[in-house]
């Protein structure tokens, strides 16, 4: 005995349902490796540019790094050669940093807030913020 075309029709619809309720679950999944990943990558290229601004003497920091950004595609490794890995192609990164002042007083400005942003595809992911005295 052979399937009518709607009974066949029906077996695929329903087919269907069962698979999407199994294949949704992996595709959300995926998604949120990709952006843990993503996430990861981000928080090592901010506390890298963090630590080299940091190294540098206190005098130099405000300016030479505010307002320093490093456009899409753009990032840098620690020797100042730009990333070639297509993993690195939509981050971004940008640092801003101003003298903190002690309310009141009249002492000189010994610190300074240094704050470095890490962006994928132009949303921010991390930003790490640090205090820096002389």
């Amino acid at each position: 005995m052979g399937f009518t075309l709607i009974e066949a029709m029906l077996a695929v619809v329903i087919l269907s349902i069962a698979a999407a309720g199994v294949l949704l679950p992996f595709a959300s999944g995926a998604t949120a490796q990709a952006d843990g990943i993503h996430r990861t990558i981000a928080a090592k290229l901010a506390g890298d540019l963090l630590e080299k601004i940091v190294s540098r003497p206190f005098a130099e920091i405000i300016p030479n790094w505010n307002g320093y950004t490093e456009s899409q595609g753009q990032v840098k490794d620690a020797a100042g050669n730009v990333f070639t890995d297509p993993a690195y192609g939509k981050f971004s990164r940008s640092v801003s940093c101003a003298y903190m002042e002690q309310p009141g007083s009249s002492l000189p400005k010994v610190f300074i807030l240094v704050t470095v942003r890490v962006s994928y595809g132009g949303s921010e992911l991390v930003s790490l913020t640090r205090l820096v005295s002389q």
